[in-house]
Order: structure tokens, then C-alpha cells, then sequence
């Protein structure tokens, strides 16, 4: 069988273990070498009742599987399963929510949580791609409920996040810089102050870029851009300067937090952040079946235990999932 085109396809050519595995081969040894995870040997012997590899070097942990050293570490749910939610998660232009892998997959809620969290993680970008350059839209947004729409609990929760202008009060900040005609980069900020978005501006675009923003773009303007505003108060186009690209990022982040996810505590708030970007750089020339091999290409090195995702970041402060 040919490699999967659609859903239903990928779902019926990795409900075979051994599609999976020359899968997984292909992607971790191009060269069709096995090599162990550990020590980097080629002395190693796959054992297929286990279906597992035996290194025959002399270290801890000699057996290792097609899910060593990648997101999928420790999982006791299949390829068969984790191909398919990866499949969807990079492909939902809206996002692909908790509940609906827990009825498509037949696995609990709080798995499908957790394995959406992977396999977020794993749709990270590194920013290994140089600076933004030309023509660079700069905007924020909040994100967030009305604070007295919230349970009392829920409202003290947050009520140390966000704040500044525009009705920002108890909201999360994100900040995206968009290269025109190319890729997004987006952050989730503390505040909006020069001394949090200098740094962060410098990092990701190259001096002499031009930048376009809003009027708060004049609290952080820097030297060494030609940078120019349109004030929202009065427009929101003067000829070619305006926050049109990020604005619609803006609007796609948006729809997929209030119409699938609906609800999202600050904490795991960078993680929907990353996945809608994920797509947003990579929604052409890419098909499905393209977008899922790059995505399945960066799940190695990468590990989310439970225990890191649920844990305790701020006194006080209990990470949940989505709220449905």
C-alpha cells in the first residue's frame, strides 16, 4: 500500500505494526541503519516477539523500541493510535480537542490530553531559521475571559496575568512578529513593557528590518529599525502600513482556543500558541501528508512527562486542561 494520503488512509496503513515500523526506520535512520539510542552502536538485533532492539554494547537500558528517545517514551499506547491523533493535530486548521481524540480513539480524556500535549510539543519550532527580515508586522493580543465572568477561585487564579490597556485586566499576553509573505513567530509575554519587548524584537529581527505596528508601538520603538505605525484609534490601513497578517493570525489562534479548546489556563497557554503557528508556517506549498512527516520528523529528543506537565509552576497555581 502506498504511503497514506487522507485520515482514512493514514488509519488503515498504521493499524499495521510493520507500516509503522518502516515508518519510523525511514524517519529516525534514513540510511536504514539501526543505531542505539543510548550509544549510538549498530550491534543490535531486533527481537520480534518483543518487538523490540537488543544493543549489545555494555550499558543500562540495552532494549529500546521505535518509541525511544522521542515523545512517544513510555507511552503504552501504540503507533497505531499515535499516528493517527498526530496526523490529525497538525492538520485541524481549528485545533483537534481532548474529548474528540477520546471518542475517535477510544482512549480516555485525560490520555488524549496528554498525548495532544506531546504531540504539541513536538510541533515546537526551534528558532534555528535566522531573523525575520523586510517587511515585519510587530502586534499583541489577549487572550482570556472577562474576569467577572469567572468563578472566584478561577478569577484570583488569574488575576495576576496580563493587565495594561485595552481591557486587558486578568488576561494573558501573546506577541507575534510576522514576516510578510513568510512565517510567524509567537510568544506568550508577561507584560508589554519595553524592557520585556526590546529584547524579544532584537532576538527575532534583523536590525535595519522595516516594522510595522500599532501606536503602543511607540513605548518600545528601537534605533535600529525603520519602524512605522498606523494608531487604531482613528484606522486601521494607511497604505502599506497596518497589522493585517498578524491580525489574521490573531483571528485563527483565537478561533481555535474559544471554538474548540474554549478554555485554557495561562500555564499551557504557549503550547496552543506553538501549534497554531506550527500550521500557520507550514499551510503551503505542504499536503496533509507532508505537514504530518515534518512534524513527525522533530518528535525525537523531545520528552513531556506527566508529572512536568501537571506540576506546580507558582504557588498557588494548579495547571488544568481544556475545559469543555
Amino acid at each position: 500500500m502506498a504511503a497514506p494520503q487522507t485520515l482514512q488512509e493514514a488509519i488503515q496503513f498504521y493499524s499495521n505494526f510493520e507500516n509503522c515500523k518502516a515508518f519510523m526506520v525511514s524517519l529516525r535512520w534514513p540510511d536504514s541503519k539501526v543505531k542505539c539510542p543510548t550509544c549510538g552502536s549498530e550491534k543490535v538485533s531486533w527481537l520480534e516477539n518483543a518487538r523490540l532492539w537488543k544493543c549489545y554494547s555494555k550499558h543500562e537500558r540495552p532494549k529500546f523500541s521505535l518509541k525511544t528517545g522521542t515523545i512517544f517514551e513510555d507511552s503504552p499506547l501504540g503507533l497505531e493510535k499515535w499516528l493517527p491523533v498526530m496526523w490529525l493535530v497538525v492538520n485541524a486548521k481549528n485545533g483537534i480537542s481532548s474529548w474528540e481524540v477520546h471518542r475517535a480513539m477510544g482512549v480516555t480524556q485525560k490520555t488524549a490530553w496528554f498525548m495532544l500535549q506531546r504531540c504539541r510539543l513536538a510541533m515546537q519550532d526551534e528558532l534555528t531559521g535566522g531573523s525575520l527580515g523586510g517587511e515585519v508586522e510587530i502586534d499583541e493580543t489577549f487572550i482570556g475571559g472577562k474576569a467577572r465572568n469567572m468563578h472566584k477561585s478561577r478569577r484570583r487564579r488569574v488575576s495576576s496575568v496580563g493587565g495594561g490597556m485595552h481591557g486587558g485586566a486578568g488576561k494573558a499576553i501573546v506577541m507575534g512578529m510576522l514576516e510578510r509573505g513568510k512565517s510567524v513567530r509567537a510568544t506568550v509575554i508577561p507584560d508589554r513593557t519595553k524592557a520585556t519587548m526590546q529584547p524579544i524584537v532584537g532576538a527575532n529581527v534583523e536590525p535595519g528590518a522595516q516594522i510595522y505596528s500599532d501606536e503602543h508601538g511607540e513605548s518600545w520603538r528601537m534605533k535600529d529599525y525603520e519602524h512605522s505605525m498606523v494608531n487604531h484609534l482613528e484606522a486601521y490601513v494607511d497604505g502599506n502600513v497596518h497589522t493585517n497578517g498578524m491580525e489574521n493570525f490573531w483571528s485563527l489562534l483565537k478561533r481555535t482556543i474559544g471554538g474548540t479548546y474554549v478554555s485554557v489556563e495561562p500555564f499551557h497557554l504557549f503550547r496552543y500558541v506553538d501549534e497554531q503557528a506550527f500550521r500557520f508556517n507550514n499551510r503551503g506549498p505542504m499536503n496533509d501528508a507532508q505537514r504530518f512527516t515534518y512534524a513527525m520528523r522533530k518528535i525525537v529528543g523531545k520528552r513531556l512527562t506527566y508529572a512536568e506537565l501537571t506540576g506546580k509552576t507558582e504557588e498557588g497555581t494548579t495547571p488544568a486542561a481544556e475545559i469543555f
